[in-house]
This record gives structure tokens, C-alpha cells and sequence, in this order.
């Protein structure tokens, strides 16, 4: 997030959040223990969607960057379609690249 113009103090509030998160469960009414998580946020939590984003930006502007260098090559899907290397939906990624050993290497 540095990397693409976020500010330290920013980036280091949001690395509390994820690194700090506790849950509770109330049933029936009653708050249950306060349990913490061992690998940071999960799906459902509401920063997630934001912190998929923003960090998709990155690595989006990454990929292209590979394919323009020419360390990375893009994938048609039709002989007239469009050029593609990478999708990008909610919070998944799909890399399409060149189908050889230096291609998985990368």
C-alpha cells in the first residue's frame, strides 16, 4: 500500500486492524468468550472487501507492468478477442499466462 501512495500512519492503522481483530459470538442474547483469529481477517469482515481493492490496484498495476516488460505474456480466449492476464472479481484473482515451464515460473 506504501508502494502505491498510501501513507505510513495509514498503512499502519490498517495493520493493527488486521493484526489485533477479535471476535465474540452472542447466543441468545449473551456474549460468548472473545476469541482471536491466527490468520487475520476473513471473508465476511467489513474491511476486507476495502483491503481487497485497494491491494487488487497493486498487484493489477504489477501484472501489467510484467506484461509490458515482456516477463509476462497475456492470453486470448478468441482469435479477435482481447488480450487478457489477469481477472480480477469480489475477492478473487485469475492469472492467465502462457502455457510452458518458463510461463509457471514466473
Amino acid at each position: 500500500m506504501i508502494q502505491i501512495g498510501f501513507a505510513v500512519e495509514w498503512v499502519t492503522l490498517i495493520m493493527k486492524c488486521i493484526s489485533t481483530v477479535s471476535y465474540t459470538v452472542n447466543i441468545n442474547g449473551k456474549r460468548g468468550d472473545i476469541f482471536k483469529p491466527t490468520r487475520g481477517l476473513h471473508q465476511g469482515d467489513p474491511l476486507s472487501p476495502f483491503l481487497f481493492l485497494i491491494c487488487s490496484k497493486g498487484l493489477s498495476s504489477l501484472i501489467i507492468m510484467s506484461t509490458v516488460e515482456g516477463s509476462m505474456k497475456r492470453v486470448k480466449a478468441s482469435r479477435r478477442g482481447p488480450e487478457i492476464s489477469h481477472l480480477l472479481f469480489a475477492d478473487d484473482c485469475i492469472l492467465f499466462g502462457e502455457a510452458t515451464h518458463k510461463g509457471a515460473r514466473i
